[in-house]
């Protein structure tokens, strides 16, 4: 029980932490602005971890690897954490076990960015509708165009509502199902 509720907290704050930094990437990775409260609420809350590891982890490539390998690292302490709990620790040799748990991880990140990039869908649905001059459009609006713009120049909208976004919710639940 106390195992379970140990868990329970590990992967409430890992996953809390890897969003952070997966949006701190993505929003660095799409130049989305961070002169916003998304922004501003993004940086302070991981500014801890991603400005020391800055100075020893330079960006390739346009790319903030200093947000994205401590999301990977969160979401590999856990994978080690729970295989712990489970007892594949004692099962697998080291040999066969760390090259599982480093694999593991990445198709957790990976699922996260995911359901990262179907969050920002469905908030950019819900405010084009309900409140579309929002502060918040344009930040989620910029993080989602990369998505959006492919699929609406091969869909045409329907009655002046766009279907894009519903199609690249479908297209990443599709995707997850093969992660």
């Amino acid at each position: 029980m106390a195992g379970q509720a140990g868990l329970f907290l590990l992967q409430a704050l890992t996953g809390f932490l890897t969003l952070a930094l997966l949006l701190r990437f993505y929003m660095q990775a799409f130049r989305v602005s961070f002169n916003n409260q998304v922004g501003n609420f993004v940086v302070e809350l991981t500014n801890w971890l991603v400005k020391p590891l800055r100075k020893a982890l330079p960006g390739l490539f346009g790319l903030d690897l200093a947000s994205l390998l401590p999301a990977y690292l969160l979401q590999l302490v856990f994978t080690a954490a729970l295989a712990s709990l489970q007892g594949s620790m004692e099962v697998w040799s080291p040999a066969t076990l760390l090259p599982l748990l480093l694999w593991h991880a990445v198709l957790a990140t990976l699922r996260f960015s995911i359901y990262l990039l179907i969050g920002a869908l469905v908030l950019q649905a819900v405010l084009s509708w309900v409140s579309p001059y929002s502060p918040l459009s344009q930040p989620v609006a910029q993080l989602t165009r990369p998505f959006l713009r492919p699929i609406q120049r091969l869909v045409p909208t329907v009655g002046s509502i766009d279907l894009s976004p519903l199609i690249a919710i479908v297209l990443a639940q599709l995707l997850l199902m093969f992660l």
